[in-house]
């Protein structure tokens, strides 16, 4: 029976839990953006436990042990692994039979020394600006070659998405795009099927599509826009042409889950705090669903310019603006008002949206 119980589990993880006797223990797998509850074992009176899953060849996971809302160790597994850890309830852990796991706790290390270092220098000094982008440039140099170093290593994935103190990621720019792309394309050639090469992948891309869309902002011609006509809230229509501001925002968006939330943390602190400067939106719903638009226009009471297409994905706007996915935003500029005002304005607006989106 205990050889049956066994069959197709070929990764084992044993371990000790120093003060953790009789304790139950969570084991959670790291589903791209999400943990996903695998199971949950008893340590016995000596604080030891095992516990056996099932790889698939070529897919490495993430797991993660949890101790309550602790996480207690970090592991990178793959088919027959056989790893032992050593840990306690407060999560100091060391792991032995996992290279990749002993590489991912060192990444995690490197990432929570910066993060203190970067607390400690904002409690020390009144003007620690110059200090903080010290620390940074060197952290972000250092982990640069880390993951130029490891292209083949899926410990570079959790490094390409960290984040430092108020939620700033380390890799924010555009043009980490190419470096993802580049390091991506390596891992595709040892991992072609992994969940977490995907979800680099795609990341990459959308850096790329950025760094692309730039350029032909910065090289495309002035010309005019296309003026759109749609009804509001109040059943009249509303033209953009109409709008008058020195800078208006058209958002296209639809009624989703995400995109609601979006509207309240990011646009509505945005336009409180350019509104009084001549910043305008104008929210464009594509939504064949006018009732459930209107709900949420009202319930949010979101104070810019609102209309609806109810023709959805075939509205004629798509063509005209170039819409390939929603959300999406262009910036209208009257070409009147001061030019080192607008652009500073503008560089602001945008650097906070592209963090946000």
């Amino acid at each position: 029976m205990a050889l049956a119980s066994c069959t197709g589990k070929n990764t084992v993880i044993s371990g000790v839990v120093a003060d953790g006797q009789n304790k139950q223990i969570a084991v959670k797998l790291l589903d791209v953006n999400r943990y996903q509850l695998l199971d949950s074992v008893k340590t016995n009176a000596s604080g030891a436990f095992s516990y056996q899953l099932d790889l698939k060849e070529a897919r490495p996971e993430f797991i993660y042990l949890f101790y309550g809302n602790r996480q207690i160790a970090s592991l990178l597994l793959q088919k027959g692994d056989h790893v032992m850890v050593r840990t306690d309830t407060l999560g100091a852990y060391s792991v032995e039979g996992s290279p990749e796991s002993v590489k991912l706790q060192e990444v995690e290390n490197a990432h929570n020394k910066i993060i203190r270092d970067l607390s400690k220098i904002l409690e020390r000094e009144s003007n620690p600006e110059a200090s903080i982008n010290k620390a940074y440039v060197a952290y972000y140099r250092d982990r640069v070659k880390y993951v130029m170093a490891n292209s083949h290593s899926l410990t570079v994935v959790p490094v390409f998405f960290q984040q430092l103190n108020d939620g700033l990621p380390l890799f924010g720019q555009a043009t980490d795009g190419i470096l993802m792309r580049s390091v991506c394309d390596s891992l595709k050639t040892v991992y072609p099927e992994s969940r977490y090469v995907a979800a680099l992948d795609k990341e990459a891309q959308r850096r790329i599509n950025l760094l692309e869309m730039d350029y032909k902002l910065q090289n495309a011609p002035q010309v005019s826009f296309f003026d759109i006509e749609l009804p509001g809230l109040d059943g009249k229509n509303k033209k953009l042409t109409e709008v008058e501001a020195k800078v208006t925002m058209i958002y296209f968006w639809s009624t989703t889950a995400d995109q609601k939330m979006f509207n309240l943390d990011a646009l509505v602190p945005l336009y409180e705090e350019f509104h009084d400067k001549g910043f305008e939106i104008y929210s464009v719903a594509l939504d064949a669903d006018k009732a459930a638009w209107a709900s949420v226009v009202r319930n949010q009471q979101l104070p810019w310019v609102n209309v609806c297409d109810t023709r959805a994905d075939q509205s004629p706007y798509i063509t005209f603006y170039g819409i390939t996915s929603v959300p999406m935003l262009w910036f209208l500029v009257d070409g009147e008002i001061d030019a080192d005002a607008q652009v500073k304005d503008l560089a602001t607006m945008r650097a906070y949206l592209r963090k946000k989106l």
